[in-house]
C-alpha cells in the first residue's frame, strides 16, 4: 500500500507540472496573459495554427486527471494510516495482556472538622461598638 502511495504521488506531481506547463503555453486571448511572456507564441509552431483547441482539451484532461489522483491519492492514504493505526493498538493490547498496568495506590484523603466543631470568634466586649460622632480634637502643631 505503501508502494501506491508513493506511485500515485508521483503521477500527480508529474500531472501538476504538465498542468502547469499547458498553462503557460496557451495562446492568450486579446495579447495578454502569462503565455505571451513564456512564449506563448511557440504552441503555433509546436502544435500548428489551431493548437488552441488541442491544448484546451489536454487542460481539461489534466485538470480532471489531477482531482482524480488527488481523490484516489487521499484515499490511499487514509487506509494506509488507518491500518497502521489498527496495527499499533494491536501492539499495545499485546503489550498491556504480558504486562498489566496497576493502579497508583490509594491514599486516604485526611477528613476535615465539620464547621459544627470549631470555635466561634466572639468580640471581646459585649458592648455594641458604635461610630464615634464627636470628631477627634484638634492636635496642636510643632512649631
Amino acid at each position: 500500500m505503501t508502494f501506491l502511495a508513493g506511485i500515485l504521488t508521483v503521477l500527480l506531481v508529474a500531472n501538476c507540472l504538465a498542468l502547469i506547463f499547458l498553462v503557460l503555453i496557451q495562446l492568450p486571448k486579446k495579447d495578454a496573459g502569462a503565455g505571451v511572456a513564456f512564449g506563448g507564441g511557440a504552441a503555433d509552431a509546436l502544435f500548428g495554427a489551431g493548437s488552441g483547441n488541442v491544448l484546451t482539451k489536454i487542460t481539461k484532461w489534466a485538470a480532471g486527471i489531477f482531482f482524480a489522483l488527488a481523490l484516489l491519492l487521499g484515499y490511499t492514504e487514509e487506509r494506509l494510516h488507518r491500518s497502521n493505526a489498527t496495527e499499533f493498538e494491536k501492539a499495545v493490547e499485546q503489550k498491556q495482556t504480558q504486562m498489566p498496568i496497576t493502579p497508583p495506590p490509594t491514599t486516604p484523603l485526611p477528613t476535615t472538622a465539620p464547621a459544627a466543631n470549631l470555635p466561634s470568634v466572639v468580640p471581646a466586649s459585649s458592648t455594641p461598638v458604635t461610630a464615634n460622632t464627636n470628631p477627634p480634637a484638634a492636635v496642636p502643631q510643632p512649631k
